[in-house]
């Protein structure tokens, strides 16, 4: 876990350098042009929110995949796994005169889940709406459950 937090260290800094040059002391020496909008990083290497809710006879999965166009989700199963991949691009174009600029943001995310219970991934079905995937997976056989009396 170590290295994660690490990385996530190098980017804050890396943040910090690029607001302080571009909005801090350098800010007089740019200031006949536009400024340069900052397009978010989709994802960021980061991987969207995922719930997996265990029912009676099926298996619901529901992932937030905000700025995600369908087109670009792609959804794989094993009988143990539902990989969701998906990725996003945003272009920004800008021209006042001899100033020209354009932006580009892309990222990418893939996240990979386990059932909790043996599913029958022929049956899957899956709907995605203003940026939200739900999949249901059908269950092989139902789930018993039983509720136990804590002593």
């Amino acid at each position: 876990m170590a290295p994660t937090k690490t990385l996530r260290a190098f980017e804050e800094m890396d943040r910090r350098f690029d607001d302080f040059f571009s909005r801090g002391w350098m800010r007089p020496f740019r200031s006949g042009h536009p400024s340069w909008s900052h397009l978010p990083a989709p994802f960021e290497g980061r991987v969207p929110q995922v719930d997996v809710v265990d029912r009676d006879d099926e298996v619901f999965v529901k992932a937030e995949l905000s700025g995600v166009d369908k087109d670009d989700v792609e959804i794989t199963m094993t009988d143990n796994s539902v990989t969701i991949k998906g990725s996003t691009k945003a272009e920004e174009k800008e021209e006042k005169g001899d100033y020209h600029r354009c932006e580009i943001s892309q990222g990418s995310f893939c996240r990979t889940v386990a059932p909790p219970a043996e599913v029958d991934i022929d049956k899957a079905k899956a709907k995605f709406k203003h940026g939200v995937l739900k999949l249901t997976i059908p269950k092989v056989k139902k789930s018993a459950r039983k509720s136990v009396k804590v002593e």
